[in-house]
């Protein structure tokens, strides 16, 4: 059929009893709420179809009435798979009390698994969901006691534990776009993400389904341009236009261009948060913040840290991205969450969760509803209410290092800063550090394993995670660590060497942000251990931009060297360091240089892969050793030969 423009009621009348449909969206944002509706209006007024599958990865929905909660109607829906449930009430109302087998699988493993079945291959491997409540030997991701089939199965390959998701067969696809052709041609033009939609249109073609897309505008045969095609019409069954109701760019904004990178919108002064408890968080938060770094940053409580960040005026040297294909620029917040502005890039949201996966978050700052001694981490599921988990485990087991955010308690707590300090002038409700939480969606001791790095910071103490458990590093100015910290928590945890939070954080002017990012002196980032004759250069974050800079570092090195007066082994730290490629040959030159000279032996690391490519090339043009470690812990184990 090459027109295949049709109505709503038409598109709809293609689904068959016992049908699984895949839909696409993220909150608002590509969501095919017109093809919704219709669906929901044949099942009302015809009790059919009826016991549909259906797969989402991203929550889609307003919490209300919109999105997947038009399905929330008993017997249209007999199972589900879903990554995140909150934004879908009347559809998880129905999971939680049992009315179908329902699934919570991480976003990113459901976005996976479309190029899976795509491929007709029987599953995706990933070690993501270990340890959590994904876990089969846990609760395999199981919402109720009536899911009785397994989807999610350990398997051990090459001496190492994975999880195997289980593909299974998708008859229709629910998709959205901007323009189609009458052949189906799809293009996203005035979309904020671009999502699943190519990976999801194959994994129903390798099905024998059918695809049925959502626009807001038809265009002439043949006045597509291919380079913007994202979905070949080839894969495409149905075109419904939408009315623009239906068609909203975001649930909070009909369109704004700057969504859709049309425009750049200029950002002008970011208006600073009040300083209260979620700015104090915000702000230690923003602390382990170090520039260069790739950073994703949750909703809710973590959306403070880009505030502050912006307040500080060092947006300018992080990447700030978003779980659904967002990259750089300043990710949206509320019902417009998943949309960003003045973006570098919008990839696919599988592509996105490729990157996660494979480590290329610097840190991850995510909320915490509960953890417990173990450092296990819950935010997806409270008795009867299901949140979901969302892209939250894919992102906190992957980020290098990562952060969690929350007040210690919670439900009427009310605090006041005065004098430099903290004072609790209502306590909340309910603990937040209990001895064991309801739903592993973090796991603490999967963490440690891995030696990841991971803090935990409330507006009253920071904690780290160790292998024997959570050790209390900080207390705020004027909290009694005995009444206002441990009395509060249902385990003990470690105190030893315990400090006080910075009292900058509890001052109402600026922090000085920019200044402990940028302006670490480079004597301090050089260090010389006598005991092992090492001369530890710590070039972490340093951003090396003009011929002044090459040779400030050379004067600094040579001149220790030389107060050193023998050669040196040197161990080179290059984590999220910048050398812009004007000066990248007078930086090898330079570091050939003081080889040369100083050094008996050196082991560079950094685990940026394209960092690692591209010193290991310019250092081998000036005849240096070429190596670079992927961490610390092989540079020092590597022996001079």
């Amino acid at each position: 059929m090459r027109n295949k423009i049709v109505s709503a009621a038409e598109a709809v009348a293609v689904i068959r009893n016992g049908d699984t449909i895949a839909n696409s969206g993220f909150v608002g944002i590509g969501t095919p709420d017109a093809l919704l509706a219709a669906l929901e209006r044949r099942f009302l007024e015809t009790r059919a179809p009826r016991d549909l599958g259906l797969v989402f990865a991203a929550g889609q929905g307003d919490g209300q009435s919109r999105g997947l909660n038009r399905l929330g109607h008993p017997g249209l829906i007999s199972w589900a798979v879903g990554g995140h449930w909150g934004l879908v009430p009347r559809l998880a109302a129905l999971a939680v009390q049992g009315e179908m087998s329902a699934y919570n699988l991480p976003q990113g493993c459901i976005s996976h698994l479309y190029r899976v079945i795509a491929g007709r291959k029987p599953g995706l491997l990933s070690k993501v969901g270990l340890g959590t409540f994904v876990d089969p030997r846990i609760e395999g991701g199981k919402i109720n006691d009536a899911t009785k089939d397994d989807l999610v199965d350990v398997m051990t390959v090459a001496g190492e534990e994975w999880l195997f998701y289980r593909a299974f067969p998708i008859q229709i696809a629910f998709l959205r776009a901007t323009t189609s052709c009458p052949a189906g041609n799809l293009t996203m033009e005035r979309e904020a993400l671009t999502l699943d939609s190519l990976a999801m249109a194959s994994a129903v073609r390798a099905s024998g389904g059918l695809v049925i897309a959502q626009v807001e505008r038809i265009a002439e045969a043949g006045a597509l341009n291919a380079r913007q095609v994202k979905v070949p019409g080839v894969m495409v069954d149905c075109v419904v236009v939408a009315d623009p109701e239906h068609h909203p760019q975001t649930y909070a904004t009909q369109y704004d261009p700057a969504f859709s990178a049309e425009i750049r919108k200029p950002l002008g002064a970011v208006a600073a948060m009040d300083l209260s408890e979620r700015k104090i968080i915000a702000r230690r938060a923003a602390m382990e913040l170090q520039a260069n770094q790739v950073v994703n940053l949750g909703i809710g409580m973590p959306e403070g840290v880009a505030a502050v960040a912006g307040e500080e005026k060092i947006l300018k040297y992080l990447t700030l991205t978003a779980e659904p294909g967002v990259i750089g620029g300043l990710p949206a917040s509320g019902l417009d969450f998943g949309a960003g502005i003045n973006t570098d890039a919008v990839i696919d949201q599988n592509q996105q969760f490729d990157f996660y996966d494979g480590g290329g978050l610097d840190l991850a700052c995510l909320g915490m509803a509960e953890a417990d001694r173990r450092g296990n981490v819950n935010v997806s599921r409270f008795g009867p209410k299901l949140a979901g988990a969302g892209g939250f485990i894919n992102i906190s087991q992957n980020a290098r290092r990562l952060v969690f955010v929350g007040t210690l308690t919670a439900g009427g707590l009310d605090t006041a800063i005065t004098d430099g300090g903290l004072r609790i002038l209502q306590e909340g409700r309910a603990r937040k550090f209990v001895e064991q939480v309801q739903q592993i969606t973090f796991s603490g001791p999967h963490a440690t394993a891995r030696a990841q790095p991971v803090l935990y910071i409330t507006e009253r103490a920071v904690f780290r995670l160790e292998a024997e458990g959570l050790r209390l590093l900080e207390i705020a100015p004027g909290v009694d660590l005995e009444r206002d910290v441990l009395a509060l928590m249902d385990f003990e945890p470690i105190v030893d060497g315990l400090t006080t939070m910075d009292e900058r954080i509890f001052d109402p002017a600026p922090i000085g942000l920019e200044d402990l990012m940028i302006d670490v002196p480079l004597d301090d980032r050089i260090i010389y251990e006598a005991d092992t004759n090492t001369l530890f250069l710590n070039f972490e974050g340093l951003s090396v931009r003009t011929p002044g800079d090459v040779g400030s570092v050379e004067t600094a090195v040579a001149e220790r060297c030389r107060a050193v007066g023998k050669r040196v082994d040197v161990i080179v730290n290059y984590d999220n360091f910048h050398v812009s490629d004007v000066v990248l040959d007078l930086w090898a030159e330079m570091v050939a240089r003081v080889t040369d000279a100083f050094y008996a032996d050196i082991r560079r690391y950094t685990t940026s892969a394209f960092m690692r490519l591209k010193l290991g090339e310019a250092l081998s043009a000036r005849g240096a050793s070429p190596h670079v470690f992927e961490s610390k812990r092989e540079a020092q184990a590597a022996r001079r030969t």
